[in-house]
């Protein structure tokens, strides 16, 4: 269930951002998501629908997911590896000291905006001024 709290605080800082930039229409979100960070993306996409459509800031507002690897590093041999594929143990020389490098972040990489300049120029060409 932290994916609706992920989805409110995302809503939160946006909607920050939207106002400190004067920005009127938020057409998508792109989140990035560590690999093993325990998000369900399918529930992020179902909370977003529903939790968007109080905020018209959001109408119609995509979300978009992208996928961190996780990456390991070893401090006895210094080297990385793929974190899902081996665990905490190094494949390279097996020991067990290790720290997870990336993949349990969650960032918000871009916001686009409807550019209200866009909006009225395809509002005159439609007649709906």
């Amino acid at each position: 269930m932290h994916e609706l709290g992920l989805v409110n605080y995302v809503v939160k800082q946006v909607t920050k951002i939207a106002e400190e930039n004067h920005v009127k229409k938020v057409s998508s979100v792109t989140l990035e998501f560590g690999e093993v960070s325990g998000i369900v993306t399918s529930y992020l996409y179902d909370y977003w629908n529903w939790y968007t459509k109080k905020f018209p800031l959001f109408d119609g507002a995509k979300l978009q997911c992208e996928t961190i690897p996780a990456i390991t590093w070893c401090d006895d041999c210094k080297s990385t590896y793929p974190t899902v594929q081996y665990g905490k143990t190094c494949p390279h020389c097996g020991s067990g000291n290790t720290w997870l490098q990336q993949g349990n972040e969650m960032n918000i990489k871009q916001i686009e905006v409807e550019d209200p300049e866009e909006e009225e120029a395809a509002n005159d060409e439609s007649g709906n001024a």
